[in-house]
C-alpha cells in the first residue's frame, strides 16, 4: 500500500511518515503543492494520497481540483485546520474524497485512510454476480432479484471478498486482513456476527443461502448449479 503525504508541516510530516511506516504503508512525503500534483501525475497509482489545505505554491484543494480535471482517480484524504461546513463542501466538492479537521486523532486517521484504500481499490472493478445476487463494488450496491439491500460498508466488504471469491474457501485471517487490516482479535466473534447480519438480509427474505460456513477453514460461496 502506497501513500503519498503531502504537509508543509515539517515535524507534522515526520510523525505522519512515521505513524504510516509502523501501519505498514509505503510513504512518499513531499511539502508544497507543486510537488504533489507532479507526483500524483506522474504516479497515479498511490493507494491514497493525503493533502494539507494550506500547502505552499498551491494549496491542496487547487491540486486536487487539477488532479480529477485530468482523469486522475486517486483517492484524496484532505486534512486542514479550517473547519467550517463551507470550506469541507469546497473540499469535497474540488475532487477529495474524504476531509478530517486538524487536530485530529492518528487512530482516525488511520482508519479513514484505511477505508479510502479499499473504496479506491475497487475502482473500475465489474460487478460480481452469483445467481440472482449482484455486488457491485464501483457504487457499492447489493440487489437480489432487482431489490437493492442495504449493508454497513464493513457488511458489504465482507461479502464481496466472499462472492469475488466464488467457490474458493475464505479463511477468518482473510477477511480480518482485508477488512480489517488484522486489528482485531480472531477468537473473537465479529465477523460471525457481521456474517450473521448479512445473511439475514441478502439470505433470509429471499429463502437463499449463499455463504457456507465450513467449521475449522472459513467460508464460501459455491456458484449456483445449473440444471441439467
Amino acid at each position: 500500500m502506497r501513500i503519498l503525504v503531502a504537509e508543509d508541516d515539517v515535524r507534522l510530516a515526520a510523525v505522519l511518515e512515521e505513524t504510516l511506516l509502523e501501519a505498514g504503508w509505503t510513504v512518499h512525503v513531499v511539502h508544497d503543492g507543486p510537488a504533489a500534483y507532479e507526483r500524483l501525475l506522474a504516479d497515479p497509482g498511490y493507494g491514497v494520497a493525503l493533502l494539507d489545505w494550506m500547502l505552499p505554491g498551491g494549496d491542496g484543494v487547487s491540486v486536487a481540483r487539477r488532479l480529477r480535471g485530468l482523469g486522475i482517480a486517486t483517492p484524496i484524504l484532505m486534512l486542514t485546520a479550517r473547519g467550517d461546513v463551507r470550506d469541507r463542501i469546497e473540499g469535497l466538492d474540488a475532487g477529495a474524497d474524504d476531509y478530517l479537521p486538524k487536530p485530529f486523532d492518528l487512530d482516525e486517521l488511520l482508519a479513514r485512510l484505511r477505508a479510502l484504500y479499499r473504496r479506491g481499490s475497487f475502482a473500475g472493478e465489474a460487478p460480481v454476480q452469483v445467481g440472482d445476487l449482484v455486488v457491485d463494488p464501483v457504487s457499492r450496491r447489493v440487489t437480489r432479484r432487482g431489490v437493492e439491500i442495504l449493508l454497513s460498508a464493513r457488511e458489504f466488504d465482507i461479502l464481496h471478498l466472499l462472492v469475488a471469491s466464488t467457490g474458493q474457501v475464505v479463511s477468518r485471517l482473510t477477511i480480518l486482513d482485508e477488512v480489517w487490516d488484522g486489528e482485531t482479535d480472531l477468537r473473537s466473534n465479529v465477523i460471525d456476527v457481521h456474517l450473521a447480519a448479512i445473511r439475514a438480509k441478502i439470505d433470509k427474505p429471499f429463502g437463499t443461502d449463499t455463504i457456507q460456513t465450513l467449521r475449522g477453514v472459513g467460508y464460501r460461496v459455491d456458484a449456483p448449479r445449473v440444471p441439467q
